[in-house]
């Protein structure tokens, strides 16, 4: 019975007309192409996020391949940098060893060019002896012949005093006046010039001695002072000439209608010159001609070295220069930023065939689902095949962007 009822409800059921099939179809192809199409955004999106998770988690495995290969690299370069700072330092102490002896060599030549074209003035100090056998004493200082005693140079003009010590003695005090007289002697034997100048002590009067040997007796009897005068007498003034000075004669002379001659301990010649006024000029200005002629010997002698003399400057150091390997180390520098160029090469080269590949799956995968779509409808290929120009392009961009 109940297989009768539902062969009867069966018949009962009408079958659908094949029109109203294909609406359906239709209907739910265009649904499938409208869901589709809402949602190519968003796979899109996914798909450029899961590309730029794998470029992020490729480039990780590099950096860190990468920092395992820098320490190596830091300690080649570390000791390059080494040895090349060794280098520099002992090429920069020969280099100022060689300028420090160039610079000696340039002083000691300064100088003496310098020395050999100044005067000096004269400073004469000489201890005289009157000989007191004759009835007028005489001393005679004579030039040449010893150290310090070479003349006074031609056109120098010299001043002659004489310092006398004269005891304070009663014989001395009632002496008075007497003359000393200078005399120059050229070569020849002539006077050339002369001079005459009176002398005498210090007058004091018996009350000043008396308070004076009061007050200084007990350095008088230690010894500590004495009762002496000293008179320095500027007794000659002369230009030198070309009558050249050979001596200087002083002569001790009485005053008229005595013969009594001073009591003398010492006497001490004293001579100093003046240079005319171009050579006190130059001699006024020789510490700046001794830097200045110092410089240039200094820079001639640095032109001469580097023009004859250029090994000795730049020693060659190319052997010394190389590492163990046997290659300059010089070169190993410019080798290293050409193996990491050619390592970037690769791994762009390497990225390029993959975004290819990628690029080639994709329009694979949408030719399949626009063949799916053909017998639909022409709208939603006309969406489908502009969603992949637009995909292929964007694809194309970012593999250009990626090389």
């Amino acid at each position: 019975m109940e297989e009768e009822e539902e062969e009867e409800f069966s018949f009962l059921i009408a079958k659908p007309p094949p029109w109203f099939t294909a609406l359906l179809s239709l209907q739910a192809d265009l649904i499938h192409n409208c869901i589709f199409t809402l949602l190519s955004p968003f796979i899109t999106l996914f798909s450029i996020l899961s590309d730029s998770y794998q470029r992020a988690e490729e480039a990780k495995d590099s950096v860190k391949s990468a920092a395992k290969k820098v320490p190596s690299t830091v300690v080649h370069g570390s000791s390059l940098m080494v040895r090349k700072l060794a280098w520099g330092l002992l090429g920069a102490a020969y280099m100022a060893m060689v300028l420090v002896v160039v610079m000696v060599v340039a002083v000691v030549v300064g100088v003496g060019l310098v020395q050999m074209w100044v005067e000096e003035p004269v400073f004469l100090r000489e201890t005289l002896h009157f000989d007191y056998t004759e009835p007028h004493p005489k001393a005679v200082f004579s030039f040449g012949g010893s150290k310090g005693k070479l003349g006074v140079p031609l056109g120098h003009t010299f001043y002659v005093s004489l310092r006398l010590l004269m005891p304070e003695s009663d014989f001395n005090r009632d002496l008075g006046v007497f003359q000393l007289t200078a005399e120059v002697i050229s070569v020849n034997g002539d006077v050339i010039a002369k001079s005459s100048h009176p002398c005498m002590l210090h007058f004091r009067s018996f009350p000043v001695q008396l308070t004076r040997t009061f007050l200084m007796g007990v350095p008088l009897l230690l010894g500590i002072s004495s009762e002496t005068q000293e008179l320095t007498i500027e007794i000659l003034k002369h230009k030198e000439g070309y009558s050249r000075t050979k001596a200087i004669r002083l002569t001790l002379i009485p005053r008229a209608g005595t013969f009594s001659l001073p009591q003398i301990y010492e006497a001490e010649l004293l001579m100093n010159s003046q240079l005319p006024w171009k050579k006190k000029l130059v001699h006024s200005w020789k510490w700046t001609f001794y830097v200045w002629m110092s410089l240039y010997v200094y820079i001639m002698l640095l032109v001469v070295l580097l023009c004859s003399f250029r090994p000795v400057l730049f020693p060659v150091t190319t052997e010394s220069q190389r590492d163990p390997n046997g290659r300059d180390s010089t070169m190993a520098i410019f080798e290293e930023p050409d193996s990491r160029a050619r390592d970037a090469r690769k791994v762009s080269e390497s990225l390029k065939s993959w975004q290819q590949s990628r690029n080639k799956r994709k329009a694979d995968c949408l030719e399949k689902l626009q063949s799916e779509t053909v017998g639909s409808s022409a709208s939603s290929i006309t969406i489908t095949r502009e969603d992949t120009s637009a995909f292929v392009e964007e694809d194309i961009g970012d593999s250009e962007s990626v090389c």
